[in-house]
Parts: C-alpha cells; structure tokens; sequence
C-alpha cells in the first residue's frame, strides 16, 4: 500500500473519530447545562436560606459548609447536600431522642393502645398518658417533615452530580477530540509531503550474490 493513502485513511478517520467525540461532547454539556439549571430553579422556588454566620448554635458552627453558607440562598446542589445532612440531618437528632418516623411508629400504636384502655377503665393517669400520645404523634409528624425535606434535597445534590459528571466527561471529550484534531492534520501534512511512489513497509530487494 502506498504511504500516502495510508497516511489518507488514518488521518480521515481521526476527523470523522474527532467529529463524533465533538457530538458527544456537545450533548453531555447540553445535559449538564440542563441539570445545573433544573436544580438551581428548583431549589431557589423553595426560598431556602442558611441561618446567618451571628445565628448559628455551637453544634451548627462545627460544620463547615454551615459556615461557608452562613446566610446565603439555596441555589446549587452541594448547598442542598450540606443543608440536608448537616442542618436538617442535626436537628433531627434532637427530636424524638434522635428516632427515624418508622422507629417512632411503635411507641405511637403502644401509646394509642394504653389510651384506649385508659378510656374504657377512666384511668387516673389518662390525661397524661394522651399528653405523651400528642408529644409523640408531634415528633413523629416534625421527623416525617424533616426526613421529606431532607431526603428531596438529597435527589437534587445527586441530580446536580449527574450533571457535574456529564460536564467533566465533556471536557474528556473535547480534550481527545482535540488531540485527534491534531493528529489528523498532522497525519494530512505528511501526507502530502510524502511522495506518491513511496510504499509502506515495503520488502527490501535481496540482493543478488554471485
């Protein structure tokens, strides 16, 4: 085979290989854009702000991010993850002895049923055993609130992540797609300075002994 139509045929196809990573690219930022978006619109219709840097409790400042934010908008999905698991996720320990919604359940159903058995027999200690039913059913529908809102902020870090993911697989591929950019053009070049008689890897003659 001739050098030069071989030097032809891996230069065009670095082109067309540099065209369709360029495509790739376009649509991976297309969709980081999208999710960047989606996420920042969201967050901001819920008009989230972090508590100002003069109001945070002493637990509050151990957090970092809490204090990087401290009195600024939710916008962005690193700031959802930090309000999520560092804000919610501490006061949520406070409540309930620190008890999920469904660990809550149980004490709930024992203490509705020591309600109604109290009722029927007039209990002394009836008052106070429906006081700790209204404590708990509280706690139990402030966690369901704070497990809610924490676990839908936590959807829009992750979705935010799907879209810094997209972004740094973009920028792979315009890096690659410039290389191949590159190297076809250099792959043209000597193409052309190559001469058209010159073969590649072609057989040495033996020479002839006598």
């Amino acid at each position: 085979m001739k050098r030069r139509t071989l030097d032809l045929l891996f230069s065009i196809g670095g082109l067309g290989l540099a065209v369709l990573l360029l495509v790739v690219g376009v649509v991976l930022t297309t969709n980081a854009n999208f999710a960047n978006q989606y996420v920042h619109d969201q967050l901001a219709a819920q008009h989230i702000s972090f508590t100002p840097a003069e109001k945070l409790s002493d637990e509050e400042k151990k957090a970092d991010c809490l204090r990087e934010y401290a009195g600024k908008p939710l916008t962005t999905g690193k700031q959802a993850e930090c309000y999520a698991n560092e804000y919610i996720g501490l006061h949520l320990k406070s409540i309930g002895g620190g008890k999920t919604y469904a660990d809550l359940g149980a004490p709930q159903t024992a203490l509705r049923e020591q309600v109604a058995q109290a009722q029927q027999s007039n209990a002394a200690n009836l008052a106070d055993l429906q006081k700790q039913l209204a404590d708990v059913t509280a706690q139990r529908e402030t966690v369901f609130k704070g497990e809610t809102l924490r676990g839908l902020l936590l959807t829009s870090y992750g979705f935010s992540e799907f879209g810094r993911k997209a972004e740094q697989g973009a920028l792979a591929l315009y890096l690659g797609a410039a290389l191949l950019l590159l190297l076809s053009v250099a792959g043209l070049v000597h193409a052309f300075r190559t001469p058209v008689s010159e073969t590649f890897a072609a057989p040495e003659r033996e020479r002839i002994t006598t």
